[in-house]
């Protein structure tokens, strides 16, 4: 059972994708949208959110995309989650006035969640990266080089 959204899970993938493949130029969105099989405005909405938390840098003109704003192990992936989460919007109505959803199932749900983004939190872009390239996800697509002077 995955317990966070696909939204979430994407924000993820694309911040570690980029990480992989931001080196010599920035990822554009068609590209990593491809990578992903999504349409390119799909990924928009949750890339702006990304470059506003100050955890992508967008970069404009015709060879434009997106880098990491950060080094790799500076970025979490509980803080990507939270990003995704918090980009969402909320609907007022889902809190109910429920005397047990808010004093009881609420409380126990918050606890989880702060358990979870905890866990999330020892978990950096850099580690992603490294298990990505154990597992030899991008092979296929050619393998990206990546040269560091």
């Amino acid at each position: 059972m995955i317990l966070l959204s696909r939204r979430a899970l994407l924000a993820v993938a694309a911040v570690t994708d980029i990480a992989m493949h931001a080196r010599p130029e920035p990822v554009s969105s068609k590209a990593l949208a491809a990578r992903h099989a999504l349409p390119p405005r799909h990924l928009e909405t949750l890339l702006q959110a990304m470059v506003r938390a100050n955890i992508l840098k967008g970069v404009r003109g015709p060879r434009g995309g997106y880098e990491l704003a950060r080094e790799r192990r500076r970025i979490t992936m509980g803080e990507i989650v939270r990003v995704a989460i918090n980009s969402d919007v909320m609907d007022a109505d889902t809190a109910g006035s429920s005397k047990l959803l808010n004093e009881v199932v609420a409380p126990v749900v918050a606890g989880a969640s702060h358990s979870l983004l905890a866990a999330l939190d020892a978990v950096t872009v850099a580690d992603l990266c490294t298990r990505a390239d154990q597992a030899r996800v991008f092979e296929e697509a050619g393998g990206a080089v990546d040269f560091t002077i």
